[in-house]
């Protein structure tokens, strides 16, 4: 259980892998409210 696992989150960096033990981070796009705010600030 290391480096060479690939079912553990330390394996899943050293495979440059994702999964479930090594979730991707989630890219969140801006609502329409928060567009409108920004651009009356503007």
């Amino acid at each position: 259980m290391g480096k060479g696992d690939k079912k553990t989150k330390r394996g899943k960096i050293a495979n440059k892998s994702f999964g479930a033990r090594r979730a991707r981070k989630i890219k969140r796009k801006p609502s329409v409210e928060e567009k409108i705010s920004i651009k009356n600030k503007a």
